[in-house]
């Protein structure tokens, strides 16, 4: 289990060490099992995992212009559009 790839403590993990080195980044998500115990234990109630793109669900639009400016970054010109479902 400690190294599973898409669980919301692993995609916290990567989203924090892109500004803290690893140590650091491992200190906060421990703190954040020990939040979630503890609310677990208080509250009575069953983990329920959020998953690995929690993050990038929260804000959508956010993430869509991250995206894009990191294709324009690389000099390609970018145009969007809605999928077809």
């Amino acid at each position: 289990m400690t190294r599973a790839k898409n669980t919301y403590l692993a995609a916290q993990f990567r989203r924090l060490t892109t500004r803290l080195d690893n140590r650091p980044a491992l200190v906060a998500v421990g703190h954040s099992i020990l939040v979630i115990a503890y609310h677990l234990l208080s509250k009575r109630a069953s983990y329920q995992e959020l998953g690995g793109g929690y993050f990038d669900r929260q804000n959508v639009t956010a993430y869509r212009s991250k995206l894009v400016s990191k294709l324009e970054a690389l000099g390609l010109k970018v145009t969007l559009e809605p999928a077809a479902t």
